[in-house]
């Protein structure tokens, strides 16, 4: 993030970021097929999953996702939110990254119907759960550019637990 906030992101090249990460190019391709899959890989991830499967049993998919959010953002030091902000900004700031972060949510698609799945006791690819999975994504894009370019973690945060609750109450106007 410090070399693309230098240098820009397409003056930044591969071999630029392996040798500050003290990395051969070949160690960098292990780990990250793309140099914009350095930008989109996201930490929080396997964190929020994690919480998501400890809210209690009696919680609906969407009431877990709100809970594992609030306890996730909530327990975030500064220095990592302040991170997470300075990559979204630099996501809505570069086209490519645009392009690939609704990538990203299509993949979340699956990732979230298969533990909305197991949440439930139902298949992945059972139209209900596609659906609740669909619907959460599209509330996480939804929240992405309602936020806005400059919104903090907190700022999304909240707009994303008011749009879940939205969901949550059948989408009343």
């Amino acid at each position: 993030m410090r070399l693309f906030a230098e240098r820009g992101y397409q003056a930044t090249t591969v071999e630029q970021i392996a040798a500050a990460a003290e990395v051969s190019p070949s160690t960098f391709f292990r780990y990250f097929p793309t140099k914009e899959d350095v930008v989109l890989y996201d930490a929080l991830d396997p964190v929020l999953l994690e919480a998501f499967r400890a809210q209690p049993a009696d919680r609906s998919p969407v009431q877990a996702l709100r809970g594992a959010m609030r306890e996730v953002f909530a327990e975030l030091p500064l220095e990592a939110l302040a991170m997470q902000q300075e990559r979204d900004v630099l996501i809505r700031s570069v086209a490519e990254l645009r392009a690939r972060m609704l990538d990203e949510f299509a993949k979340s698609l699956q990732l979230f119907a298969e533990i909305v799945a197991e949440r439930v006791g139902r298949r992945p690819d059972d139209p209900a759960v596609r659906a609740v999975a669909g619907a959460v994504v599209g509330v996480g894009i939804s929240a992405w550019y309602t936020a806005g370019d400059h919104a903090s973690p907190r700022d999304y945060l909240a707009v994303m637990d008011a749009s879940l609750a939205q969901l949550e109450a059948g989408l009343p106007l």
